[in-house]
């Protein structure tokens, strides 16, 4: 690709949040503005904020992070770097893990845990409301109706605007459906790992967007994947991505980086079209 620093998250076209939020489709994930081990400060601060302005700058309306990333380094830095917030930005944040340590990431669905990440969450993050609050995990010692209504009732109070969840099962989004609007999944979903390929078409058929974590896994290996990266001029992960955008109009891939080139090359997916053959052959193509 010649001109890959040009190329605006715009080519990708766009996607409805909740029905009233609309955003390009492709997004950030500001998980890894952080240290190593998603804990602490990350190596350079400067670099991280300079990575949050450059995705605004390059056409990115949707920024995906959660109080747990750092802890609170993520969501700190993007109000430092953005805040005030373009009119058109939407900030999803998530509540429901907490950190113990590098690499920890222990389950806290209690309601009382729920509303204090919240309103942390809002605090650090400047704003009056959250547009897309993610219930992180599931907790196994929590009842999931108890954890969701403590989303309603911050959902009541003008607190978060939209209502989402991540990490879960078909059964565990039937539940929380029968409590409130689920306007996006969050789950892994990657070329090799399709669990929840069920609820990417689940999300494409009743409107609800879904957020892939763990978008691109390593492709040195993949042959195929290689073979059609040279035919575009484009690298792996470009493709991985384009493909994502490809798999279903309900998808909103989040690369995230701490880097402003690996964020130029993420963005630069958006202007690659596949085939309807390539498309398959990428399907095909996990290991």
């Amino acid at each position: 690709m010649s001109d890959r620093n040009s190329v605006s998250a715009e080519a990708a076209g766009t996607i409805d949040v909740g029905g009233d939020l609309t955003v390009n489709r492709l997004g950030f994930g500001a998980m890894r503005i952080t240290g190593d081990g998603i804990w602490g400060d990350p190596a350079d601060r400067n670099e991280a904020r300079a990575v949050l302005r450059r995705a605004v700058e390059r056409g990115v309306n949707f920024i995906d992070t959660a109080d747990s990333y750092g802890p609170y380094i993520s969501e700190a830095l993007i109000a430092e770097a953005l805040h005030p917030y373009p009119d058109d930005l939407v900030i999803a944040t998530k509540g429901g893990l907490e950190r113990t340590g590098p690499g920890q990431w222990p389950s806290n669905g209690r309601p009382e845990h729920l509303i204090e990440a919240c309103e942390g969450s809002l605090r650090r993050l400047k704003l009056e409301q959250i547009p897309l609050y993610q219930f992180h995990r599931p907790d196994p010692q929590v009842p999931l109706e108890d954890s969701i209504g403590a989303l309603l009732t911050l959902k009541e109070q003008g607190k978060i605007r939209h209502i989402g969840v991540s990490n879960v099962n078909e059964e565990q989004l039937r539940r929380i459906q029968r409590l409130t609007p689920v306007v996006s999944i969050q789950n892994r979903y990657n070329v090799e790992d399709r669990a929840s390929e069920s609820l990417v078409d689940l999300c494409e058929q009743e409107q609800i967007v879904f957020l892939p974590w763990a978008p691109i896994q390593d492709l040195n290996g993949n042959a195929t994947i290689q073979e059609i990266a040279r035919r575009h001029d484009a690298n792996p992960r470009q493709i991985v991505l384009a493909w994502l955008l490809a798999r279903s109009p309900s998808m909103l891939p989040i690369p995230g980086t701490g880097s402003v080139a690996h964020l130029d090359e993420n963005l630069a997916a958006a202007a690659i079209t596949l085939t309807p053959e390539e498309v398959a052959e990428v399907t095909k193509a996990n290991r």
